[in-house]
């Protein structure tokens, strides 16, 4: 996928997210502790394996951020911002 479709995808999620080097999209989210946060990280984990579809995940105190390409071309493809969009409702 090319930055002009990427970009042109990216209006379609929440506006948080970040196109990252041509490469990936990125989002980070805060939480009121620790608790919440993981709960959040379980409920995406569990969408990626509904999807077959992986993203990275790093978890701290009150924060997670997602990272969310497709390994298998090391690149951006729709079903990322697919998963992009499932991961804006929850």
């Amino acid at each position: 996928m090319g930055v002009e479709e990427a970009e042109a995808m990216l209006v379609q999620v929440n506006s948080d997210w970040e196109l990252i080097d041509e490469h990936h999209l990125e989002r980070v989210w805060s939480f009121d502790n620790f608790e919440s946060a993981l709960e959040f990280v379980n409920t995406a984990g569990a969408i990626c394996e509904e999807q077959g579809h992986h993203a990275d995940f790093e978890l701290g105190w009150g924060r997670v951020k997602a990272m969310i390409w497709t390994h298998k071309i090391n690149g951006l493809t729709e079903s990322d911002f697919v998963l992009a969009a499932k991961f804006d409702e929850i």
